[in-house]
């Protein structure tokens, strides 16, 4: 007799904000669900734990506008649900030298999405924010009202908690070893390192970092998704001053083009400190992580000394935070079907290069809906299909520069342009592998 207590509708593998966000969509849609995690649950091994996530509309790819927006609904539609706040409101701004292509691209993102902005020129900016914020002469900012911080742990748990409160089974230090079609009776059998196995008519693959490691051992396919150690610092700001920088007064998030490029958020998880990181990293193995800085903050304490005015202290970060980013060639996201023998019956999210939390949201609507129906709509899926990269290794094509700063160390001989050239040099595998999805 099978066990019915083994047998799902829908099995989640990954139990980050990507796959707790689509947990909740499907139990929510009354779909029997399973989500997995390797480790415990809210573990910080991987890239959705910690306290802080900045939240923007400002990018240069305008696909990304309306996929915010709409997280932004679901942010507040969830923290309703289950009675406390995750998202905090603030504005968001953006700033460059006056050359920058990627700060140009995001004025024509807001202009074509229709998000309200104002650019401001150096007195501007310390007009607005009281001196706080200084800009160079030859710089230039971007002000919105579509900003803000969630609390990423806290919202992972938020999204379980309301998958479980609709039925979803969770199940977490449940390391899956493999997906495999069953022949028999149609969908996956999913299998776990202590012997467990579950049935699933569909089987959503949001492994993070392991996503590269697991899709290649399910499907043979080889996804150019790298994973990057990335560090986030937390700077003293100078007495007296604390109220000013603490979300809920004037302050904003804020990033910063160019090199390096820069990103903080508003006081808020620590009294007394802002949160100012370098968007970036160095290339590294998940399973053997240095757990290290790896990089020189020179450049971020020279700029943190130029943009605040002394209101900051420089020298050194008094608190930091190791996570991962998950990165393809284009920092854009992976969201398609495995396709091969699999057919719609196992759906990747992957890939969120540095910047995918504030989607999450939208991200699990969307997989729910290519489980339940093989379609997902308000969602341009042409840039996050796998197909691209046989397209062009490099993926989508983009008229600015690159967002994150990828570095290599005594840990690691890659580069992001070794990477890039290991994209390329996959593409064949991509290129074989597409030739076989089913329905295509």
């Amino acid at each position: 007799m099978e066990c019915s207590s083994h047998h799902f509708d829908a099995i989640v593998v990954g139990a980050g904000i990507m796959g707790s966000s689509t947990a909740y969509q499907l139990a929510k849609r009354g779909q029997k669900t399973l989500l997995l995690e390797q480790f415990d649950f809210l573990h910080h091994r991987g890239s959705s734990h910690g306290e802080s996530r900045t939240i923007r509309a400002t990018y240069p790819e305008d696909y990304y506008c309306d996929m915010v927006m709409e997280s932004l609904q679901i942010w507040e539609q969830a923290q309703s649900e289950v009675g406390y706040k995750v998202y905090f409101k603030a504005q968001q701004f953006d700033m460059s030298p006056s050359d920058n292509k990627s700060l140009r691209s995001v004025i024509s993102s807001c202009e074509k999405n229709s998000i309200p902005y104002r650019v401001l020129d150096r007195q501007q900016v310390s007009d607005r924010f009281s001196g706080m914020i200084s800009i160079p002469e030859d710089w230039f900012g971007v002000l919105t009202d579509v900003g803000g911080v969630i609390k990423p742990t806290k919202a992972v748990s938020m999204f379980q908690a309301l998958a479980f409160q609709r039925g979803a089974v969770l199940r977490d230090n449940m390391e899956v070893k493999n997906v495999v079609k069953d022949e028999v009776k149609g969908g996956v059998n999913v299998e776990t390192a202590n012997g467990e196995k579950f049935w699933g008519k569909k089987c959503v693959i949001t492994a993070g970092a392991w996503a590269r490691k697991l899709v290649k051992t399910v499907g043979g396919l080889e996804l150019p998704i790298q994973a990057l150690e990335t560090t986030v610092c937390y700077w003293r700001i100078k007495e007296g001053k604390e109220a000013k920088f603490a979300i809920g007064s004037d302050f904003p998030t804020f990033a910063s083009y160019g090199e390096p490029y820069v990103y903080g958020t508003p006081s808020l998880e620590f009294p007394g400190l802002i949160k100012i990181a370098v968007h970036g990293g160095y290339p590294c193995d998940p399973d053997r992580r240095p757990w290290g800085l790896g990089t020189s903050l020179d450049s971020l304490k020279e700029w943190i000394q130029g943009r605040f005015s002394g209101l900051v202290d420089d020298g050194g970060p008094v608190n930091t935070q190791s996570c991962m980013y998950s990165m393809t060639p284009d920092e854009d996201f992976v969201i398609d079907f495995l396709g091969g023998e699999f057919g719609k019956d196992v759906v990747i999210g992957g890939g969120f290069s540095g910047h995918g939390f504030k989607m999450a949201p939208v991200v699990g609507r969307v997989l729910a809906d290519l489980v339940l129906s093989g379609e997902a709509k308000g969602v341009e899926l042409k840039y996050f299909r796998i197909r691209r990269f046989q397209e062009n290794p490099r993926g989508n094509v983009k008229d600015y520069e690159d967002q994150v700063n990828s570095f290599s160390n005594q840990n690691s001989a890659n580069s992001w342009g070794q990477i890039k050239s290991w994209a390329i040099g996959n593409c064949a595998l991509i290129h074989s592998f597409e030739l076989t999805m089913a329905g295509e």
